[in-house]
């Protein structure tokens, strides 16, 4: 495979504390994310995995090396085009499913798409397309609030996916859970996943949840391993 849709090449990211207090999180680590390809991402709490999602997703910038996303030189540039990368190409899901709290699930999923310049009519099409995927066709105009945990974060997935991106990013999706719950939940990513296409690297504690994905990698040491099958 020689046109992957993300290369992460040599990233580093060190913090400044003031001499001699510098903090090294991620030490010049590389990684290849291929087309339609799941990858699980394995590490300890404080490992440095959601800094790396974080510089991925071009929401924070590496200390050095380069971000690739689908051919494309994407990170050290102008704010305004990784902004555009970044709406257009990438999805992101967290541990906390982050919805605003005052509309509803089909507006949350609408907004995104709104601000990528999509019509409210084709927005809320899409939003409820979405929902009725994941199970929620009677659950529009149900607050956060009024939603149950696991509903909540299948919203949080229908958002990251309402602009269509090429690359999902998720951070322990389904870590704030229980487990029955998380494992349910986390069928109905993979599933949204695979139907779409969508290359995803998913970031979780659960060793059981990361052996269904393609291949999984670890960190150690500031940087990414491939864990033997």
């Amino acid at each position: 495979m020689n046109n992957p849709v993300m290369e992460l090449r040599d990233i580093s990211k060190k913090y400044f504390a003031g001499k001699p207090n510098e903090i090294t999180v991620l030490d010049g680590t590389s990684f290849t994310l291929q087309r339609g390809e799941i990858v699980g991402l394995i590490a300890p709490s404080g490992a440095g995995k959601s800094t790396l999602l974080q510089i991925a997703g071009l929401l924070d910038d590496a200390t050095s090396g380069e971000v690739w996303i689908d051919g494309v030189l994407a990170n050290g540039g102008k704010d305004k085009a990784r902004t555009r990368i970044r709406r257009e190409t990438v999805g992101f899901i967290y541990q906390f499913h982050h919805l605003l709290p005052e509309f509803s699930a089909l507006e949350n999923i609408a907004m995104p798409q709104r601000a990528n310049g999509v019509s409210k009519a084709d927005a809320n099409t899409r939003a409820r397309e979405l929902l009725d995927r994941v199970g929620l066709s009677q659950r529009y105009d149900h607050r956060p609030a009024e939603l149950s945990g696991g509903e909540q974060q299948r919203v949080a997935f229908c958002r990251s996916l309402a602009n269509q991106p090429k690359i999902l990013l998720a951070d322990e999706p389904t870590g704030n859970l229980d487990p029955e719950t998380s494992d349910q939940v986390f069928a109905v990513l993979m599933e949204l996943v695979r139907e779409t296409g969508l290359s995803a690297l998913i970031a979780t504690h659960n060793h059981e949840l990361a052996a269904r994905m393609d291949r999984v990698v670890r960190m150690e040491a500031g940087k990414l391993l491939e864990v033997s099958p």
